[in-house]
């Protein structure tokens, strides 16, 4: 029975030992982890030649109970094991006969069934599943998990990364674990032959530079220095083919950067190591005297009015004006930067 639910890297582990349990549920709405299990399943449960006979992948909405569970009772052919994968599992046509097979499953079959969301844990069949399977829920994961989880994927693949390389490929991708996966095969094939992946990489994969890049301008607004965030900015759009969507990308990448600041506000007061804080705001330890930093020119009042600021430009970006996308950013720099208007005797005027 299994008590309480797996994480990724139990299941993970086992599949890779070939520990196989004869039956598993997985369900939630991190769909990525999900179809990372199945392939680990499918390398490590069959031999090549073995999967032409032994292995089914189905579709709940394309089949009913009666199949499903012939399928499950089936026998393996010239091999150890049958595999059998349900996805979408919810959609089987009355499922709840599926109970009693999870009473007496065939030991021949490892059958994995993946719910695109949460079910009824409290109804059959996932009552039963729940007390006598394997079961694991994927949710997406928090911020400050990212930064491990890129970590380890970039390590899966024999490479190391800096923190800042880390730092910047979360702040760009958030929380997207399949954008991340991209990202990362990007980057490799970037290196090419280096062990080592850099923040520098990082920004040049994306198309910017090493001098204008949407890091460089969160890092001038968090000084205050208006001036370079607005040469920054225009730099940003000017190279760029699609302005509103890079627009719309800085913004969300601000977002970012100003929960943290506003994170950090009430951190501090609890007087933590640096190492700490950096932990519970979501950054590396390499950045987190930067965020402190510009604490300086932000308190909560500012951080709460840049957050206005921000999603209005969202708003205006996302069809809710009729202004270009420079003019829009221009406008929201000098919202977000206290005292913007002495830092420069004129502002370039921009046309809508």
């Amino acid at each position: 029975m299994a008590g309480k639910g797996l994480t990724y890297d139990q299941v993970d582990t086992a599949f890779k030992h070939q520990n196989f349990k004869p039956l598993y549920l997985l369900y939630g709405t991190e769909h990525f982890l999900m179809d990372e299990l199945q392939k680990s399943l499918i390398t490590h449960a069959l031999q090549p030649h073995e999967k032409d006979f032994n292995l089914d992948i189905v579709y709940g909405a394309d089949l009913d109970v009666s199949q499903l569970l012939s399928l499950c009772a089936s026998y393996p052919v010239m091999a150890q094991r049958r595999v059998v994968i349900v996805r979408n599992f919810d959609q089987v046509k009355d499922n709840k006969r599926f109970a009693a097979y999870a009473e007496q499953p065939n030991p021949s079959s490892v059958v994995l069934l993946v719910c695109s969301r949460k079910p009824n844990m409290s109804s059959h069949p996932y009552r039963a599943l729940r007390e006598k399977a394997e079961w694991a829920e994927f949710k997406p994961l928090y911020q400050n998990q990212i930064s491990g989880w890129i970590s380890k994927r970039i390590g899966k693949r024999g490479l190391k990364a800096t923190p800042e390389a880390i730092e910047r490929l979360g702040d760009f991708l958030g929380t997207d674990l399949q954008a991340i996966e991209t990202e990362i095969d990007k980057l490799v094939a970037y290196c090419g032959d280096r062990k080592e992946i850099t923040g520098d990489d990082v920004v040049s994969a994306s198309g910017q530079t090493r001098d204008f890049n949407v890091f460089e301008l969160q890092r001038a607004i968090g000084e205050g220095r208006y001036p370079a965030a607005i040469s920054i900015t225009e730099r940003l759009l000017h190279q760029s083919t699609n302005k509103r969507s890079e627009a719309l990308m800085i913004v969300s990448i601000l977002t970012s950067y100003f929960t943290k600041l506003w994170k950090l506000t009430y951190l501090q007061s609890r007087k933590m190591p640096e190492k700490s804080l950096a932990q519970r705001v979501g950054v590396s330890p390499y950045f987190i005297k930067q965020y402190i930093h510009s604490l300086q020119l932000y308190n909560r009042v500012e951080i709460a009015n840049a957050f206005a600021s921000l999603l209005s430009a969202d708003y205006e970006l996302k069809g809710g004006a009729t202004r270009n996308a420079q003019l829009i950013l221009t406008l929201l720099i000098r919202r977000l930067i206290p005292d913007a208007a002495a830092s420069v005797n004129t502002i370039t005027a921009v046309s809508p």
